[in-house]
């Protein structure tokens, strides 16, 4: 049953982000009275966010706009007055520098989570449902069939493997495995600190809430592109990244040998699975994956970006590799089809043009990939 006429008031924490400001527009457009928790991070919105991010000015006008830090109590209980549903997005990502950036991470992602649940368990509220935004990170690497073990969840891979080139995911004796679509019901076995920060905010999002006679939802996004993307992060977000390589000129260093995949997802088809959870009630108390269902590798997202951009570069594919990263993963979406009837409607060829078109629009800005890497080489995180 959709709720229309309850749950008019949404907080949605990180709301000038990427994902939530596309969120706050079109829930202003259906009838909410938005109000958005937001630090406006430089990495994400530049060197002066209050003038020049597109993100935040793009709902600044819109919304009950509270600057400050999810770490801050009071600012908190402030923002959560009247409000019927929380969008939990306030997070630090990137899987890359998590793993030198740990504290950093962790307090934000659980520590932020763990004083907005202290706030709704001890003070007065009206708070009826929460939305946490995980990932298809918590899996680490993804579910596999191995004709020896049949299906199997294989363990991070190893350094001394990849060192030699050899960037298979193994079981045991095994290192033929099939790839399947990672399930909800999957391992959780995530290789990174973000992940495991990401984790954590999840389950306890989900142990908390119902103690409290508050709605949970989670949603696993996996790899979330479109118009609006940060293009000034290099941290996250490979279309991003490599969209400015490809503009400023500069050759593409794909890491491994180019065939690890993701399952990338466009931000219009999970802003619609995110609205669903918000005004379902088939959808409180559980998890749900938002992807495409399909694995896309990285050469292939390299050159469909050249392609559409019009401009060649070289492409390197290099055989280095990050600490952390996963071979493969992609959504099986087949419980968030079956009890919210979410079907994407927008695929990857569809939504590369529909992204590179946008980037064409904005200013270009340098390229500060190159300082993200030495920045893990320094910490020995990136071979």
């Amino acid at each position: 049953m959709e709720i229309f006429m309850k749950n008019k008031k949404v907080l949605i924490t990180g709301g000038a982000g990427f994902i939530g400001s596309n969120l706050s527009i079109k829930l202003i457009d259906r009838g909410y009275e938005v109000s958005v928790i937001d630090n406006l991070s430089k990495q994400i919105h530049g060197e002066n966010p209050e003038e020049d991010s597109d993100l935040y000015k793009s709902i600044k006008e819109k919304v009950n706009f509270y600057k400050g830090d999810i770490l801050d109590k009071d600012l908190l209980k402030k923002a959560i007055e009247g409000v019927d549903v929380i969008v939990h997005f306030a997070a630090e990502t990137g899987t890359g520098q998590s793993m030198y950036e740990v504290k950093r991470y962790a307090d934000v992602n659980v520590s932020g989570t763990a004083l907005l649940l202290d706030v709704l368990v001890n003070e007065n509220h009206s708070v009826s449902k929460v939305v946490v935004a995980s990932s298809r990170a918590i899996y680490g690497e993804g579910k596999y069939i191995s004709k020896k073990y049949g299906e199997v969840y294989p363990k991070h891979r190893i350094s001394e493997d990849m060192l030699l080139g050899d960037f298979k995911v193994k079981y045991k004796d095994d290192s033929e495995l099939t790839l399947l679509a990672t399930d909800e019901d999957s391992k959780i076995h995530p290789s990174s600190v973000y992940g495991i920060t990401k984790q954590n905010q999840e389950q306890m999002v989900m142990t908390v809430c119902p103690s409290i006679g508050i709605h949970p939802v989670a949603f696993r996004y996996q790899n979330v592109y479109g118009p609006g993307q940060s293009l000034k992060n290099p941290y996250t977000g490979i279309l991003s990244i490599f969209s400015t390589q490809i503009r400023n000129g500069n050759k593409i260093n794909i890491f491994e040998d180019g065939s690890e995949s993701r399952d990338f997802v466009f931000i219009d088809d999970v802003i619609h699975a995110t609205i669903l959870g918000i005004e379902r009630d088939e959808a409180n108390e559980q998890v749900y994956n938002v992807g495409t269902g399909e694995a896309t590798d990285v050469l292939t997202v390299a050159n469909k970006l050249c392609e559409n951009y019009k401009i060649n570069v070289p492409i390197e594919v290099t055989g280095k590799f990050r600490i952390g990263d996963i071979r493969h993963n992609y959504a099986d979406l087949s419980k968030i089809t079956e009890e919210l009837g979410f079907i994407p409607k927008i695929d990857f060829n569809e939504g590369i043009k529909r992204f590179t078109k946008w980037v064409l629009t904005q200013e270009l800005g340098e390229d500060k990939y190159e300082s993200s890497i030495n920045e893990m080489k320094n910490k020995g995180l990136f071979k």
